[in-house]
């Protein structure tokens, strides 16, 4: 065998080792549930919404926006989760979109709501929101605060259940990923701020959280942070991956 040969599988393991390991990674972050592991939180019939930014878009096509289709979903975690869930509970017969918008902050999320949101009357709904409303004011290109964070998120939350009393809601945490071409250690600090203000949400509406900054911070001890995400907020494959893997862990 030649020396690129060698070298080409020797990657190859080192990349395999590395997917292998997401189960871990989420097993170190985020505890076992407490049900069988067999979705029992989804009934037969059940509509399934992902809602956010570019993280959740990840590209989809914005014209037909089928449920269960590939191309309205896209290539990122939502479409990985999605396709788990529909693989393990064929019998459930589960109507799941993806209603992510690129670029999306919490007041853009509420302008669209009763379409990509309430319209589709959803038993479950998982929001990720919330390095935009950062991101974006870190670039000048919006003039937002944590405080206007905390306002417009609580009032979207306080619509939904408002208008879908039984829904169950999942949400995410906004998270970051150091040593990347974008986030530096500015970052810390004032992202802190937005993703406690996510948890204080989460459990002042008693929904399920998926605790992605824990995730990604204990992948980083195990492959580069460019491995997972190359900017720091959009993730890569495996990036990918590791959020399905949490998100799924969280809602099992």
């Amino acid at each position: 065998m030649n020396l690129s040969r060698r070298k080409f599988f020797a990657r190859s393991a080192a990349g395999a080792a590395a997917l292998a390991s997401i189960p871990s990674i989420v097993s170190a972050s985020i505890a076992p549930a407490k049900s069988s592991g067999n979705y029992s939180m989804f009934s037969r019939a059940d509509t399934v919404l992902f809602q956010g930014d570019s993280i959740t878009d990840a590209g989809r096509e914005k014209t037909k926006e089928l449920p269960n289709n590939p191309a309205s979903f896209g290539s990122g975690y939502a479409f990985l989760a999605a396709s788990a869930l529909l693989n393990a509970l064929p019998e459930k017969n589960l109507t799941i979109y993806n209603r992510g918008i690129s670029g999306n902050k919490v007041y853009q999320l509420d302008e669209r709501w009763k379409k990509d949101c309430l319209d589709l009357n959803p038993d479950i709904l998982s929001i990720l929101i919330g390095v935009n409303d950062y991101w974006h004011k870190r670039d000048g290109h919006y003039d937002g605060t944590v405080e206007i964070y905390e306002k417009d998120y609580r009032e979207l939350l306080k619509r939904t259940k408002d208008n879908l009393p039984n829904v169950e809601l999942v949400i995410c945490e906004p998270y970051y990923v150091l040593n990347t071409s974008v986030v530096d250690e500015t970052w810390v600090a004032p992202m802190k701020k937005y993703q406690a203000v996510a948890k204080k949400l989460a459990d002042e509406f008693n929904t399920i959280w998926v605790p992605f900054q824990k995730v990604f911070d204990e992948a980083v001890k195990h492959a580069p942070a460019t491995y997972w995400t190359g900017d720091g907020v959009h993730p890569a494959m495996p990036g990918a991956q590791l959020m399905a893997e949490a998100w799924l862990r969280a809602v099992e």
